[in-house]
């Protein structure tokens, strides 16, 4: 993933990006809006952290810019000290994605960024998770360059695990996937889908991603204990 991150405050600025960096993230810096439209408008980036308030140009203006230009489709987390609603819904008119209000987690904004890439990405039919990638449109799965066979039940599960990764998809939500309103009594059927899943997509990999919640659910993901 690479993130072009504009914000002022340089401590802050060098604890995310050293945070983003130790997660495989790739990270630019821009510390004023001018230079933060500048980059984003030449560079190629899978998404932008971008701060409301800033010297230059402020964070609504920089995204209204994005958003009327040539970055029109460019994934936007806005991040502010500001939390009223007011403020929430301006970021929002302007086009932001998403908004994480200060103080924030760095593992909620790595969340929350991951989520947002991949809903930008189902937008247009692709599907990424480490070096797992499907494309909702030809049905075609990978696990680094690898492709898997998945049967239609398989391919509705993957997609369902993959978009909300790394969130917890329960049990009834699979269920409900898999059989509608009229599941069987039995968890066995479920558990058979799964172990199937878990077969092709990790069976072949040192590094899992399909992961089980004991007495709850299922979660795709690098970590298990997100």
């Amino acid at each position: 993933m690479n993130i072009l991150l504009i914000e002022d405050n340089r401590d802050l600025a060098a604890n995310i990006g050293e945070f983003l960096t130790s997660r495989d993230v790739i990270v630019d810096y821009a510390y004023d809006g001018s230079s933060g439209l500048h980059l984003a408008t030449v560079n190629a980036y899978d998404a932008v952290i971008l701060d409301l308030n800033l010297p230059g140009m402020d964070g609504i203006t920089l995204c209204q810019r994005l958003r009327g230009g040539l970055r029109r489709n460019l994934p936007v987390l806005m991040l502010t000290a500001r939390d009223t609603e007011q403020d929430k819904l301006m970021g929002f008119d302007a086009g932001a994605d998403d908004y994480l209000t200060k103080p924030f987690s760095l593992l909620e904004l790595f969340a929350r960024l991951k989520a947002m890439q991949r809903r930008h990405s189902a937008v247009n039919g692709l599907l990424e998770i480490a070096d797992l990638s499907f494309d909702t449109n030809t049905k075609v799965v990978r696990r680094a360059g690898r492709s898997i066979e998945l049967t239609p039940i398989g391919l509705r599960l993957l997609e369902q695990l993959m978009l909300a990764s790394p969130g917890l998809v329960t049990r009834a939500q699979i269920e409900r996937t898999v059989w509608g309103d009229d599941p069987p009594q039995s968890d066995a059927a479920l558990r058979g889908h799964i172990h199937a899943l878990r077969a092709a997509i990790d069976a072949d990999s040192e590094r899992k991603l399909l992961h089980t919640v004991h007495g709850t659910g299922y979660r795709l993901s690098l970590d298990d204990a997100l």
